[in-house]
């Protein structure tokens, strides 16, 4: 099962009036770690057109375990959790610089026809991730 990690620090400007990064922002460093998985699988943007595909997040299911503060050094981990006909979930998790949880979320995404705008099948250049679970 492939997992990508992206390394980042967090920014002053990501601080919200309570000292912490604002929970929008958590979603912003998923979709960095989403393109991170998607480039390491050999899955980018072009890639999926020339498909005549786009992937589209419909779901996110995310648990804020613990505040991050400016110059936390965030490890996002991503990897495949599962696939079905034309939807496919992935794990995601954010850890600080001490190895400590501080975000978990299961994100659904669905591939999509870029001509009809309708969901079509997960193409089989992207299910070889997912590990059939059965």
């Amino acid at each position: 099962m492939m997992e990508a990690e992206l390394e980042i620090v967090v920014r002053s400007t990501e601080i919200d009036v309570n000292g912490h990064v604002n929970n929008a922002k958590y979603l912003e460093y998923l979709e960095w770690g989403r393109e991170e998985w998607y480039e390491q699988a050999g899955l980018d943007y072009q890639t999926f057109l020339e498909m005549g595909i786009q992937t589209v997040t419909v779901n996110i299911n995310i648990n804020y375990r613990k505040e991050c503060v400016q110059n936390d050094r965030l490890t996002i981990k991503t990897r495949p959790e599962k696939v079905g006909r034309t939807s496919y979930v992935l794990r995601q998790e954010i850890y600080n610089q001490k190895g400590e949880c501080c975000a978990d979320a299961l994100v659904t995404s669905v591939t999509m026809d870029v001509a009809t705008r309708k969901s079509r099948e997960v193409p089989d250049a992207l299910r070889k991730y997912f590990v059939e679970k059965g």
